[in-house]
């Protein structure tokens, strides 16, 4: 995680995380009353097809845009809540989890940070780490707002996880149309911009990314399996989450 912090002292960077921000937040303010599921609380997030592109094209600025750009849409789009900095968070993991998963997940063992559309290992990774980035953003939301009795977790978490996905899958679309425009041609890719050192993978990296995936489907799903009442299950998930992010 050290680039998500190192990023801030690299210029492109910073207005990488600024145009990502505005486009996210543009997106999310334009459908806030359109498509609304629970009124004040979430909606039809079509602006969703935008944090997985972001994260993979852009890295920890995609990851910083996503929750800028979230936390813009819920002030101006009218959905400030206790809930508002769970979003923060679940937003930064939902392009946060993408790209660094992508060069961390063993058991493809791709390890490389570019998306290439003619390979199915790429098409196959970009499928599973969307539903794992979705995922683990609904788990840390429907946690809180949960906690605040404003929506209870399971219903929260299910309805996020699908907009999530849905949008993410989609949102391949956008990824394969522009992906070698950003990489060749605006030398924008953030694997490029920033130091080697800054964008090193950590020794404890798929530790920390397997603890997401395991954290991920025991939120989802462990009140199915587990004696636990659906809030324990999404405060110990989250933790977990957070911790194997911390690790990535």
């Amino acid at each position: 995680m050290k680039a998500v912090f190192s990023m801030w002292g690299n210029t492109r960077m910073i207005i990488l995380t600024a145009v990502c921000a505005a486009v996210y937040g543009a997106a999310l303010i334009a459908f806030k009353t359109a498509l609304p599921l629970i009124p004040g609380i979430t909606e039809v997030r079509v602006g969703n097809i935008f944090p997985v592109p972001f994260g993979l094209l852009f890295g920890p600025a995609g990851a910083w845009g996503a929750a800028i750009g979230n936390l813009i849409g819920d002030m101006l789009g009218g959905t400030l809540s206790p809930g508002t900095p769970a979003g923060f968070i679940g937003n930064f993991l939902l392009a946060y989890l993408p790209y660094s998963l992508w060069t961390t997940w063993v058991p493809f063992r791709l390890k490389s940070r570019e998306w290439d559309p003619g390979k199915v290992q790429c098409w196959v990774l970009y499928f599973l780490v969307t539903f794992l980035a979705g995922g683990a953003c609904a788990v840390v939301i429907g946690t809180v707002v949960d906690a605040f009795g404003m929506v209870p977790y399971t219903v929260l978490t299910k309805i996020i996880t699908v907009n999530n996905t849905a949008a993410g899958w989609i949102g391949v679309i956008l990824l394969t149309t522009v992906f070698g425009f950003v990489r060749n041609t605006l030398h924008l890719f953030w694997g490029e911009i920033l130091e080697e050192e800054a964008a090193h993978q950590p020794l404890l990296g798929p530790a920390g990314a397997w603890l997401i995936v395991l954290a991920t489907l025991f939120g989802l799903g462990g009140q199915y399996f587990f004696p636990l009442e659906p809030s324990q299950i999404g405060w110990i998930s989250s933790l977990l989450i957070l911790g194997g992010s911390l690790l990535l």
